[in-house]
């Protein structure tokens, strides 16, 4: 994983990124995800663009998600 800040050149209309299909309902629960250059990046939508970027590789997405889906990280 890498760490860094602001996706340079993305707009919301570009379609490169995508908003949380699901959040708490209440506002300032969501995470931008997008993929750019062969790898996922995901920041906090309530930074406006000037917050860490998380960048994971396909296979360290996936990994993610398989956790996700087997409740790996239900509290």
């Amino acid at each position: 994983m890498i760490m860094g800040t602001g996706f340079a050149g993305a707009t919301p209309r570009t379609g490169n990124r995508r908003w949380s299909t699901r959040s708490g309902g209440t506002g300032g629960q969501c995470v931008e995800i997008r993929r750019h250059d062969g790898q996922i990046q995901v920041r906090d939508s309530k930074a406006n663009g000037t917050g860490p970027i998380l960048t994971f590789t396909r296979d360290e997405w996936a990994a993610f998600l398989d956790g996700a889906r087997e409740g790996e990280f239900d509290l």
